[in-house]
């Protein structure tokens, strides 16, 4: 027997005691009569685990479940939280902040009134001009020709007078001479005609005399005109916006298909615009108001006088009252066109004053929600004296230092108890704008 048969023989022997060792020890393990029991002991300790979990898990969830009953319980029971603030007494004068708008003093659009092309343009926007100051010069060669068409006409109207007027001349001297000459010497007839001679010549003279008048008319309508191919300013002002450049072709009119040259205004002294409500209308169109204007950035300035004029007139959709207020802007501190905070200092109308949330508008009329010592809610009817929008200037109903709920909800009737909050009344009520003397 060689090596290499001797090698596949224990190879074989060996592989064939491994399977028998490897099926011995399945069988020493399948016939184990101790693994079933194991197996049983195992799979009961998971369930009693998992049953522990289970109720620990159920009996949490009831705790909290109970836990939140007894709270909702206790939180429906309980009075509801209302803010609460105190009735301010109204001072010797009432503030009444309101927005307001810019104009200006005087605001024209500049058009053109030659036809033509621009030539030059002298001013541009945010210069400042003078009255009669040159804005633009126009080229008008269409209106240079009829200028000098009419002058031509003119010379052609007053040489066709003298001409008219040696007719009549002549005419005359001749009726005369027939009319002195004897009687037999002339006939009738030949008189007549020459007066009628000297009547036709004084009417062809008056006619040329007419028509020299009417082509003076034409030749100063096109001078008129064309004084016009200057643009100037017609007051003290500054430009606000320019629409020409050099070679652009303009057309004479103000129409909307008509684009104009400079718009300009004149800003000192300024209008101010304010819608003042109905409730203050009265006061002020009595004059003699302190004004206090203040921008949106801030910069506040003072202003003591009257209201210029009103509407005189309620606007019907808003029923508020359109007032103007005329300040000096010296300093050009306002343009038109800006928004600003206008406040007016008026007489009283109420006894107290209220934040517009203490109001409830109800079918009997304006009530307000009176917080008794009790902590009981009261309703009590009120009266206003005049509106200001965020503050209410109360007649009737209240006191002050009442203590006033504040947007009380539906569900709070008359008589419910309640848990106060209070609020600072300085808070509640708006503060007013900062005041910087001029």
């Amino acid at each position: 027997m060689n090596t290499a048969d001797t090698r596949d023989d224990t190879r074989s022997t060996d592989y064939g005691t491994d399977v028998a060792a490897t099926e011995s020890q399945a069988a020493s393990v399948r016939f184990d009569p101790d693994t079933g029991p194991r197996l049983k002991k195992v799979a009961l300790i998971g369930a009693i685990v998992l049953a522990v979990l289970f109720a620990a898990v159920c009996i949490d969830r009831f705790a909290k479940a109970r836990g939140l009953a007894h709270e909702t319980a206790a939180a429906a029971g309980a009075a509801p939280v209302v803010d609460v603030v105190r009735a301010q007494p109204v001072g010797a004068t009432a503030r009444l902040v309101l927005p307001g708008q810019t104009a200006a003093w005087h605001a024209s659009i500049i058009y053109a009134r030659v036809n033509g092309y621009v030539a030059k343009w002298l001013v541009d926007i945010g210069d400042r001009v003078h009255r009669g100051q040159l804005l633009a010069r126009i080229e008008t060669p269409d209106l240079d020709a009829q200028l000098a068409a009419a002058h031509a006409q003119l010379q052609a109207g007053v040489a066709q007078v003298q001409v008219r007027r040696a007719e009549a001349a002549l005419s005359k001297t001749t009726y005369e001479r027939w009319r002195d000459s004897p009687q037999g010497v002339v006939s009738d007839q030949e008189r007549e005609e020459k007066r009628a001679d000297y009547n036709s010549a004084n009417a062809r003279l008056q006619s040329a005399q007419a028509d020299v008048a009417l082509d003076q008319a034409r030749v100063n309508q096109y001078a008129a005109l064309a004084q016009f191919k200057d643009v100037t300013a017609p007051y003290d002002g500054a430009i606000t916006n320019r629409d020409i450049d050099i070679g652009n072709l303009v057309t004479a009119g103000s129409t909307s298909a008509t684009t104009p040259l400079y718009v300009m205004t004149q800003n000192d002294p300024i209008r101010i615009f304010v819608d003042v409500p109905q409730s203050a209308a009265a006061d002020l169109m009595e004059g003699n108001t302190a004004v206090q204007v203040q921008t949106q950035g801030g910069s506040g300035r003072e202003y003591t006088g009257k209201v210029t004029r009103t509407s005189q007139a309620l606007n019907p959709q808003a029923r508020t009252l359109r007032v103007e207020v005329d300040i000096p802007n010296t300093d050009a501190q306002f343009v038109p066109g800006m928004y600003v905070q206008v406040a007016f200092s008026l007489p009283p109308k109420g006894l107290v004053q209220v934040p517009a949330a203490a109001l409830l508008f109800r079918a009997n009329g304006p009530q307000v929600a009176l917080v008794e010592p009790s902590g009981h809610i009261t309703f009590r009817a009120v009266t206003i004296g005049r509106d200001d929008g965020s503050v209410v200037e109360l007649g009737s109903g209240v006191a002050a230092g009442d203590l006033l709920a504040l947007n009380v909800s539906s569900q709070i009737g008359d008589g419910d108890a309640v848990q106060v909050h209070r609020l600072d009344s300085a808070a509640a009520l708006p503060a007013p704008a900062p005041t910087v003397r001029r």
